[in-house]
């Protein structure tokens, strides 16, 4: 796997994909620095050796349209203050002007390509626009893990021009390393914990990683499809009715597998999906009607504290219940400082999907788990066991 680590960018102009789809309020300001300050280390490496950094991204989606409220210009101070070096722009991302401002990049300078996306041929995978990118760098490097799972030209077909001068930077390579972690070489006993609203929505990673974890815990609304297909009382709860015979399924191949199926035995139920409805803990099998459950109860995260502390590799994949009411937050703040615990224990800890991530971001504990992935559908296609076109068109 070649890795920026293994060229010296001395003289050479570094064309990186980088991922800053970033949020901006209403005044263009960027209200989450974070995807910026993942691909920094990248930048700067190439800096250092004496280089310079042709940027690109995309922003939004704008649909192969021009739309001036998505135009990377206004997070360009932004990148320039987190990079420590003022960061040209130009308002195209091909063409003679960018030709021309890639030409004039002296080593040690930044410059930053307007939004990819305006133009249709990024998202097409179209050849010939990938061809005109490639003319603005000497190494093609790939950073982006967020946009990996897409065979876009920016992240995949512009490889292909590169065929020997072609690496990950260090945010994506270190992606591919925390999954492989999980998936492969993890110290066992391995934890997956699956979260979020639906079953459907987890099946294949479900499937994909029975076969190399020995404890899979499942919360939130995933729990009331598995509870009601062996004939629980779910209430007013989320449930996939046409989903049952899968769940049960599930259950018989981690039987088989001997992977032992953790799931809630009591949860904090309420009459409203509301943060101030009335609320009590009820058995996860005798959830009354008019009533939904919508966190882990008690007993149920003192299970999942056992089977957790005992871990030495952890996967986090949704949270166990509605975190984003206040009320309903306390089991995956508890599952969060299980995981800090076992961390610090020495157990490697992954925390991936756009819920969980936003969970560990909200309740502070991004620093307290081995790595949070900065890409939402690429981490969820890499748990499914696909290969995503943007790594492979590194390693090809």
């Amino acid at each position: 796997m070649k890795t920026i680590e293994d060229f010296n960018f001395e003289n050479k102009k570094a064309l990186i994909r980088v991922d800053f789809n970033v949020p901006l309020d209403g005044e263009f300001n960027v209200t989450d620095t974070s995807r910026i300050e993942a691909a920094t280390p990248t930048i700067l490496k190439v800096l250092e050796d004496g280089g310079s950094a042709v940027l690109m991204s995309h922003l939004g989606r704008p649909k192969g349209q021009v739309n001036p409220d998505m135009s990377l210009s206004h997070i360009c101070e932004k990148v320039s203050e987190i990079v420590g070096v003022q960061v040209k722009f130009v308002d195209e991302c091909v063409g003679d002007k960018v030709e021309q401002a890639v030409a004039e990049l002296q080593s040690g300078e930044v410059l930053l390509l307007e939004n990819l996306r305006f133009h249709a041929e990024e998202e097409k995978g179209d050849e010939a626009f990938a061809e005109l990118l490639s003319k603005n760098g000497d190494v093609y490097v790939n950073d982006a893990f967020g946009t990996a799972h897409r065979a876009h030209a920016s992240t995949t077909i512009v490889a292909k021009f590169f065929p020997d001068n072609k690496c990950f930077g260090y945010l994506l390579a270190k992606e591919i390393k925390a999954i492989e972690k999980v998936m492969q070489t993890g110290e066992k006993p391995v934890t997956a914990i699956l979260g979020g609203a639906k079953v459907s929505s987890k099946i294949t990673i479900i499937e994909n990683i029975l076969d190399k974890v020995d404890n899979l815990i499942i919360g939130g609304g995933m729990t009331y499809t598995f509870i009601k297909a062996q004939g629980g009382q779910v209430g007013d709860s989320i449930c996939e009715d046409d989903k049952m015979e899968l769940a049960l399924d599930i259950l018989k191949q981690a039987e088989a597998k001997g992977v032992k199926i953790h799931i809630p035995v009591d949860v904090l139920a309420a009459d409203d999906f509301d943060n101030n409805a009335n609320t009590q803990f009820v058995d996860v099998n005798k959830i009354p009607d008019g009533w939904q459950g919508l966190d882990a109860g008690p007993q149920s995260l003192e299970n999942f504290k056992k089977v957790i502390s005992e871990s030495r590799t952890i996967l986090w994949n949704g949270p166990v219940g509605v975190f984003e009411m206040e009320n309903f937050a306390k089991g995956t703040i508890a599952i969060g400082n299980y995981i800090d615990e076992a961390t610090q224990n020495g157990a490697f800890s992954l925390v991936g999907g756009g819920d969980s991530v936003a969970a560990v971001k909200q309740f502070g504990f991004q620093d307290k788990v081995s790595y949070v992935s900065t890409g939402g559908g690429a981490m969820l296609e890499s748990l499914e066991g696909r290969t995503l076109p943007g790594i492979a068109a590194i390693l090809g």
